[in-house]
């Protein structure tokens, strides 16, 4: 038997806690707004639990924490990628991104952590160091990068 977790991440808005949870719940599969009250919105992300508060102006999101999406291939990674970053959202290095709310994103394609944790140490360098110069990640450059092409 299933029971809801007892711990969620909670992330502070000024006014926008609803309109922010409808956004992700609609880009995410597996995800649903579970209530809504003038103060908190409760949601899922494909089955892990967030809260958001609207909270007022008093605090800020920052690079400090940051939700991580790992996508199952390209086509994924460039649908959240261009909705992530749409209506004022932001690009950062490395599949990093701000969303128009302020919230920090990594948006991370599956084989990339193989890659990265293979036992050719040359090879994770290289993919590395071809990683540094990505903002959206491009698996096809990265698989190049790590065979050495």
């Amino acid at each position: 038997m299933h029971t809801p977790s007892s711990v969620a991440v909670c992330l502070w808005y000024d006014t926008d806690a609803e309109a922010a949870a409808r956004f992700y719940t609609s880009l995410i599969p597996h995800s649903h707004i579970t209530s809504v009250t003038p103060v908190m919105v409760t949601f899922t992300l494909d089955g892990v639990p967030f809260q958001a508060l609207n909270g007022g102006p008093h605090f800020t999101h920052s690079e400090a924490a940051s939700i991580v999406v790992s996508t199952q291939d390209q086509a994924e990674t460039d649908r959240l990628w261009a909705a992530l970053i749409a209506d004022g959202g932001s690009e950062g290095q490395c599949g990093w991104l701000k969303d128009r709310f302020g919230v920090s994103w990594q948006i991370v394609p599956r084989v990339l952590p193989e890659l990265l944790g293979a036992e050719d140490q040359a090879a994770v360098a290289r993919t590395f160091t071809a990683m540094l110069q990505m903002t959206r990640l491009d698996i096809a450059a990265l698989e190049r990068a790590f065979r050495a092409e």
